[in-house]
């Protein structure tokens, strides 16, 4: 890895840093988080980082933007929200929302249905290993319940959100898990035990301010005006029964479309032209999230052209004087590198070496620096606002990345708990 001036570094990242400036400053000058939509402040960014790329012709910047716009993981993801829009659509218009907002009223008192959502967006995600499996499969029956109990939508799909990092960060089939413990050369159960030690607080805390804190007190809703045939939830059930056995997300997504195209149509809740309307407007709710993850995409390759990425691993690395210091790097690093990426598996493999350099150097043991890689990158993860993860919970419950991000207890609390991690060093382990 050459070795990056501290003036070209800083230019490499400036991209990154106006995209901030431009969407979150911007929007806090104004006084208004909807002023200025996230998709803006990609443009400008990649067009000022489309004029950072000396010595390339015009064609070759955007050849380059466009590798990164197309990489495989992008356009995988582009998938997935097109498939799970269709089937958010579909199985709200064949009257899947409305049974089981009304069943689970029914059989579930309002007061303890934050910490219920929570709990079970915990044991989803450390079944399947995947945050945004386990959004795709909650967040539209949360959504509906959201809306029907009329209160924040924004509040109850954070909770989704919160969950689906517990089990990204925890499951032992998880990317982060597995690119964590294959980079550091340390067991999957070992670095469980680590993980667990650090998030449990978090979790129990968070769990506590939903019990105790939560919005919906005093809130009665009727349900006898809902449509509760229990047969109208099963493309909701079936999706989160497949997503459980670890089949691919867009098998278990295109299963439940086609169960709820066959159930709506014997229940007459809508016709052929109306699965069309269904299909249109499900593809139609992601359209914005599909082109934030594109720019996103884009950016992220030029900044890595420039030598961004290069530049954080090394300048940080340099400033290590301790034990303590070096776990604060590893942390810090994974972290700022999630920030530029917007993908928490890219950010582990792209620092891994670096970190386990580090461990060797500051006798770190390996599972403690997987854990806090895995932990600090889901914990950035969580709280991008262009991240995979709140842009689907976003789409899905048709409403802007800022409304869940102030209420997502979780992954600052994660945060909360590796900085603590690292000053008292705990768990404790020489090996």
């Amino acid at each position: 890895m050459d070795k990056i001036g501290h003036k070209r570094g800083l230019l490499a990242l400036s991209p990154v840093a106006l995209l901030l400036v431009v969407y979150m400053v911007g929007s806090l000058v104004i006084g208004d988080f909807y002023a200025i939509p996230i998709a803006v402040a990609f443009i400008v960014a990649a067009i000022y980082g489309l004029c950072l790329l000396r010595g390339k012709s015009m064609r070759q910047r955007i050849d380059l933007f466009s590798e990164g716009a197309a990489h495989r993981d992008i356009m995988y993801m582009v998938w997935i929200f097109c498939i799970a829009g269709i089937f958010a659509a579909t199985a709200k218009a064949m009257g899947a929302a409305d049974a089981i907002v009304a069943l689970t009223l029914k059989a579930v008192p309002t007061h303890f249905l934050p910490a219920g959502i929570f709990v079970a967006a915990c044991f989803v995600s450390l079944s399947i290993g995947t945050s945004v499996g386990t959004i795709v499969a909650l967040a539209p029956m949360v959504t509906a319940l959201a809306e029907q109990l009329g209160c924040d939508v924004g509040w109850l799909i954070s909770i989704v959100v919160g969950g689906a990092f517990f089990g990204d960060n925890l499951s032992f089939i998880s990317d982060t898990t597995i690119a964590a413990t294959q980079s550091q050369g340390c067991k999957m159960s070992d670095k469980f035990r680590t993980n667990f030690i650090i998030v449990l607080p978090a979790a129990i805390a968070t769990l506590c301010i939903y019990l105790f804190g939560n919005q919906l007190g005093g809130v009665e809703v009727a349900v006898d005006g809902l449509n509760s045939e229990w047969y109208r939830m099963l493309p909701y059930l079936l999706v989160i029964g497949l997503a459980l056995t670890g089949i691919n997300v867009l098998v278990v997504l295109l299963a439940g479309i086609v169960l709820a195209v066959v159930i709506g149509l014997f229940a007459g809740s809508f016709d052929l032209p109306g699965i069309a309307a269904a299909f249109t407007d499900g593809v139609g709710s992601m359209y914005e999230i599909i082109l934030i993850s594109l720019l996103a995409g884009g950016l992220m390759s030029i900044v890595k052209s420039l030598g961004g990425f290069d530049y954080l691993i090394t300048s940080l690395g340099e400033r290590i004087r301790s034990r303590r210091g070096a776990e604060g790097v590893v942390a810090l690093l994974t972290a700022l590198t999630n920030l530029c990426t917007a993908n928490n598996t890219i950010a582990i493999i792209t620092t891994g070496s670096v970190a386990k350099q580090l461990s060797e150097r500051y006798s770190i043991p390996a599972r403690k620096t997987a854990s806090l890689m895995d932990i600090a990158s889901c914990c950035v993860q969580g709280i991008l606002p262009y991240g995979a993860q709140v842009l689907m919970a976003a789409g899905l419950a048709g409403i802007s990345p800022i409304d869940i991000l102030l209420c997502l207890y979780y992954p600052m609390l994660l945060g909360v708990m590796v900085v603590l991690s690292i000053l008292f060093q705990f768990p404790r382990s020489t090996r």
